[in-house]
């Protein structure tokens, strides 16, 4: 078994072989010089700590401890479906049985910002997070500023790490609100009030006309009524697309991800594909793709069943979390198109769930500094009960009890 990539879905599937005794047939193949390692840091606490290190899923030993053969920094570069192998850059080749794919995202770029502007960044890998820790220690000696572009997750995530660094932190929205794909309106209107209460600058809604770049440096973006802001550092913060290029070269089926079944079988019955990367089949014949360690590491489950003869298809209930300075989302579910709503105070002042639900059936719960909560939301959600919604909102009566 060939495993793909570096990231969590790659771990959680090395764990899961390695527990059922397969690790010595595993061979785990990343473009990065690192050991899968955890990437929720990367944003926070790891931008925050000068000296903290990336925290590895598992050790070198452990690996050597399973039998999984690990090859570090020399990725697949070809896929030759007909002989089963897999071309590695060192010009080294590997037969493979059943190949994953688990490549997961690249950060979505600008055609308009060139590559290798040296003031202008993403945040993907370790390379990233190392790189932009320094250059925001030093700008906080120089008394710069960072600017943002995109409300999503990672760009706020890092727009609060920057605060708490002491930074002046400027975040632009091109769309009408934050988090438009992620959460609903009403929680995305207490994030926008939060970072502002932080400090943060945030401009919604703004219309970019152009860049302008000197040598190898964006100096200023052009805004709405031809105005131009100053940029010291930016960061794109403006989503991720879908790592394919390997399935697309070998001919695998694709559309926003690879495609795959139910079990996680892309279109070559010998290629799975999982995480960030695949577009999955639910149960309900729709078909989705899901950034979230919850959807890698639930994925990788199904994919061992998979690649052990098993058949079992992939019904796990997403869920999400962010955290954003000292405010900690968790979603629970997917937000249906239309839905009623109903808000839930917590046990503190700054916490709170918004139930979303539809004919009295809770699909959707978004739960702010509110853990248990969000725990009990979860299993609401998967038991497909109908709820009263005046005991949802009504913070005397215990989640727990409307299970039973």
């Amino acid at each position: 078994m060939v495993i793909v990539g570096g990231g969590h879905a790659a771990a959680a599937l090395c764990s899961a072989l390695a527990q059922a005794g397969h690790g010595g047939r595993v061979h785990l193949v990343s473009a990065e010089n690192e050991l899968p390692y955890q990437r929720p840091p990367l944003s926070k606490g790891f931008l925050k700590q000068p000296d903290e290190a990336i925290a590895p899923h598992k050790s070198a030993a452990w690996y050597g401890e399973q039998g999984i053969q690990t090859r570090l920094g020399d990725p697949v570069v070809a896929i030759e479906r007909a002989t089963q192998r897999v071309r590695l850059r060192s010009g080294s080749d590997l037969a493979y049985q059943q190949l994953v794919l688990a490549t997961g995202t690249r950060a979505r770029t600008l055609e308009a910002l060139p590559p290798g502007l040296r003031n202008v960044h993403v945040l993907r890998d370790a390379v990233d997070a190392r790189r932009l820790r320094t250059r925001l220690g030093e700008m906080g000696a120089a008394g710069q500023r960072l600017t943002v572009l995109g409300g999503g997750f990672i760009g706020l995530e890092l727009a609060a790490s920057a605060r708490q660094l002491g930074l002046e932190v400027r975040v632009l929205e091109v769309a009408p609100r934050l988090l438009g794909r992620s959460v609903s309106a009403r929680l995305a209107e207490h994030v926008l009030s939060h970072h502002r209460g932080m400090g943060t600058e945030i401009q919604i809604g703004v219309r970019i006309g152009g860049y302008d770049i000197q040598d190898d440096r964006l100096v200023s973006i052009q805004v709405d009524d031809n105005s131009h802001l100053p940029v010291d550092e930016l960061v794109l913060g403006i989503g991720a697309v879908p790592a394919t290029d390997l399935a697309d070269v070998c001919g695998l089926a694709t559309d926003n991800g690879v495609l795959v079944d139910g079990c996680l079988r892309t279109s070559d019955p010998h290629i799975l594909a999982i995480g960030d990367c695949a577009a999955f089949l639910t149960p309900d014949g729709a078909r989705l793709r899901l950034e979230s360690v919850q959807n890698a590491n639930d994925h990788a489950l199904t994919a061992a069943t998979t690649l052990l003869g098993g058949e079992e298809p992939y019904r796990a209930l997403p869920w999400f979390w962010s955290e954003q300075g000292p405010v900690r989302l968790q979603m629970a579910g997917l937000l249906p198109r239309s839905c009623d709503t109903t808000l839930r105070p917590g046990a503190k002042a700054n916490s709170f769930t918004l139930f979303h639900l539809d004919g009295g059936k809770l699909l959707c719960a978004e739960s702010v500094n509110a853990p248990l909560d969000h725990m009990m939301s979860r299993k609401l959600i998967a038991s497909g009960i109908s709820v009263d919604t005046a005991l949802l909102g009504d913070p005397a009566v215990p989640l727990k009890s409307l299970l039973l």
